[in-house]
C-alpha cells in the first residue's frame, strides 16, 4: 500500500494515530471519532433545545417524546426514584451511541476515512464497565454491603455461577455492540469494492437502522443491569 492509498484511510492525517503510553499504545483514531461524536450529540441537541417553545417544532417534540418514551422504560424497571436519577444518564448514553454507531457508515469513499468509535472494542468495553461501574455505585448508595448479597442468592454454593454471570454481563454487553457495528462497516468496505452502486446505498440505510437498533438495545440493557440497584427502593 503507497503512503497516499495509507494516508486516505485515515480520518486526520496531519494529527498522531498511535500513541505510546505509560507503555501502552493508544489508538488516537478511535479517540478523535469519539470526541467527533460527542461534539456532534452536544451540537444537535443544544440546537433543537436552544429555541426551545412551548408549542414545539417538529425536532423538539420528536426529541421530547423519545425523552418521555425513555424515562417510561426507565420507571418501569427502576421505579419513579431510579427514572429521577437516572433518565439523563440514559439519554445521554442512547444519542451517543446513536451518534457513533452512525459516524462509520457517512462518505466512506471521498478519501476520508470515517469510522464508528463502537467498532473498536476498547470503546464498547469502556462503556459497558461504566454501566456496571455506575450498578455498583447506586446499588451501594441504596442497599449498603447487602447489595452484594445477590451474589449467594439463591443459596451459597451458587457463589462462583454468580461471579461468572456478573463477570460476563460487561463482556456480552460489548462484544454484542462491537459486533454489529464492526461487522456492518466491512460489509460495507466489500461492498463498494464489488459494486459502488445502488447496493452499497441500500446497505447504508439497512445499516442506519441497525446503528439505531443497536444504540437502543445496549441502552436497554444497560436500564436492566442497573435496575436492581433501585428495586427494592421504590
Amino acid at each position: 500500500m503507497g503512503t497516499a492509498e495509507q494516508a486516505s484511510n485515515e480520518i486526520i492525517h496531519y494529527l498522531p494515530m498511535q500513541v505510546d503510553f505509560l507503555g501502552m499504545t493508544v489508538h488516537m483514531q478511535t479517540l478523535y471519532m469519539s470526541w467527533l461524536a460527542c461534539i456532534i450529540t452536544i451540537v444537535v441537541v443544544w440546537a433543537i433545545t436552544s429555541g426551545s417553545k412551548m408549542v414545539p417544532g417538529r425536532a423538539q417534540a420528536a426529541l421530547e417524546m423519545f425523552f418521555d418514551a425513555l424515562g417510561g422504560l426507565i420507571e418501569k424497571n427502576m421505579g419513579k426514584e431510579g427514572r429521577s436519577k437516572m433518565q439523563a444518564f440514559f439519554f445521554t448514553l442512547f444519542l451517543y451511541l446513536f451518534v457513533a454507531n452512525e459516524i462509520g457508515v457517512f462518505l466512506p469513499s471521498i478519501g476520508i476515512h470515517f469510522t464508528s468509535p463502537t467498532n473498536d472494542m476498547n470503546t464498547v468495553f469502556a462503556l459497558s464497565i461504566l454501566v456496571m461501574v455506575v450498578a455498583y455505585i447506586f446499588g451501594i448508595a441504596n442497599k449498603g454491603v447487602g447489595y452484594f448479597g445477590h451474589f449467594v442468592k439463591p443459596y451459597v454454593p451458587f457463589l462462583p455461577l454468580n461471579i461468572v454471570e456478573e463477570i460476563a454481563k460487561p463482556i456480552t454487553l460489548a462484544l454484542r455492540l462491537f459486533g454489529n457495528i464492526l461487522a456492518g462497516e466491512i460489509l460495507l468496505i466489500v461492498l463498494y469494492k464489488l459494486c459502488p452502486w445502488v447496493i452499497p446505498d441500500i446497505w447504508v440505510l439497512f445499516s442506519l437502522f441497525v446503528g439505531v437498533l443497536q444504540a437502543f438495545v445496549f441502552t436497554m440493557l444497560s436500564i436492566i443491569n442497573i435496575a436492581p440497584s433501585f428495586v427494592n427502593n421504590h
